[in-house]
Formats: structure tokens, C-alpha cells, sequence
């Protein structure tokens, strides 16, 4: 599961990739075995060639040191972390790899969580992978993006019954917080439909309201 620190990063980092006119995704699986980055970034560059960015997101000593594999395959590479962390093992991070640490905003009303200064920069080196496949690994994590937003849009409409219940079987470790025996589909349709009455009920205590007030109003006007 991620942190919401891993969220906000996340969050800030497209953003960021964004104003500097890059195409940017999160989770793509990298051509050859080379793993799967946290976020990819590609834009085109004076010469009108593709210009590629990898970043890996680290929030704790323990993820900065794991022995997961790096998949700094592009032309530029960088390790994304908070300024705690930065200031622990920026004399980990190897030459050629860049440093972006995240500073969150004070304020919610920015419209992003933080924002990133380049404490280290990258040593520019050759695509390690055919730049091809990478292109096509881009577009087909983008396909993904859009395809679960479009299914947010919609609702639970797109899906049938048998789906929505094998996916929260999936989810069985996080759902499953009394232990043994529940049935996460019905569990499911009980919570949606306690939602549902709740905010028929907040609506119906709404309009008794504005009605006594009228009613009110009224009376009063006819004394």
C-alpha cells in the first residue's frame, strides 16, 4: 500500500513533469527485464529527440536501501525524495543519478501538494533500452490511466456482479478486518446502500429545514 507521503510526491511529480512539457506516467514496466519505474517522463528536446526521464520514488531509509532493482534506463535518472530522507543518503546516490527532494506546501488551496528543487544533477547517459519499446510501454501504461479513469466516471455501472466481487476478493487482506468467513461482495453492497440512505437522510433533514423556515416566513408575513 502506498503512504500518503508516497501519494503526495506522486501527486506533485506529475505536475512538475507536466510544466516542463513532458508526457508523464507512473508505474511503467520497463522493455528487457529491466524492472518497473515509478514514474516516466518523456518529452522532445531542441533537436526534436525524444528526451527520457526516469524517477524513483523513496520515502524511507529502508526503501532508499532495499535491493529492489533501479530501472534508471533513460537519458536522465533520478532518485525523488523527501528532504528528511535527502539529507541521510545523499552521499549514497551514485554520480550519475540526479536528486529531486520534495518540500510540501503549508496550504491546501495550491492545487498540489508540494513542489520539487534538483539538489543533484543527473550525468546524461545513453537509453538502455530500445527507445521503440519504450515508446510503446509509454503508450500502453496511458491507455491504462485513461481506461481507469474512464471507469471512475462511470461508476460501478461498467462492471458486472461477478466482477466487482472477484476484485474484492483480491483485496481480501485490507478488507478482511474481523477475520474468517465475510462475504466482501455483500459486505460491499450494504456499506454503498448505508451510504446511499445516509444521504437521502441529510438531504430529507435539509428540506424539512428550508420548509419550517418557509413556513415560518410565512406566518409571519400574514400576522
Amino acid at each position: 500500500m502506498k503512504t500518503s507521503l508516497t501519494t503526495q510526491i506522486e501527486e506533485s511529480l506529475y505536475y512538475y513533469a507536466r510544466e516542463n512539457g513532458a508526457v508523464v506516467v507512473e508505474e511503467v514496466t520497463m522493455p528487457e527485464e529491466q524492472g518497473i519505474v515509478d514514474t516516466l517522463s518523456c518529452r522532445l528536446d531542441n533537436q526534436q529527440h525524444f528526451e527520457w526521464r526516469c524517477y524513483e520514488l523513496k520515502v524511507s531509509k529502508a526503501d532508499f536501501r532495499s535491493k529492489a532493482k533501479l530501472s534508471f534506463i533513460g537519458h536522465y535518472n533520478y532518485f525523488v525524495l523527501p528532504e528528511s530522507l535527502y539529507a541521510i543518503v545523499k552521499e549514497e546516490i551514485p554520480a550519475q543519478i540526479g536528486a529531486l527532494v520534495y518540500h510540501p506546501y503549508l496550504t491546501d488551496d495550491l492545487g498540489v501538494p508540494g513542489f520539487f528543487t534538483t539538489e543533484k544533477k543527473p550525468q546524461r547517459q545513453t537509453l538502455q533500452v530500445n527507445e521503440q519499446e519504450l515508446l510503446y510501454r509509454l503508450i500502453t501504461s496511458q491507455a491504462r490511466e485513461v481506461s481507469k479513469a474512464k471507469q471512475t466516471a462511470r461508476g460501478l455501472r461498467v462492471f458486472g456482479t461477478k466482477q466487482i466481487y472477484q476484485e474484492l476478493k483480491k483485496r481480501q487482506p485490507e478488507y478482511d478486518l474481523f477475520g474468517g468467513g465475510v462475504n466482501y461482495y455483500d459486505r460491499f453492497i450494504e456499506e454503498t446502500q448505508k451510504q446511499t440512505v445516509e444521504a437521502l437522510k441529510e438531504e430529507l433533514d435539509a428540506t424539512r429545514t428550508a420548509y419550517f423556515q418557509l413556513e415560518q416566513q410565512f406566518l409571519k408575513e400574514s400576522e
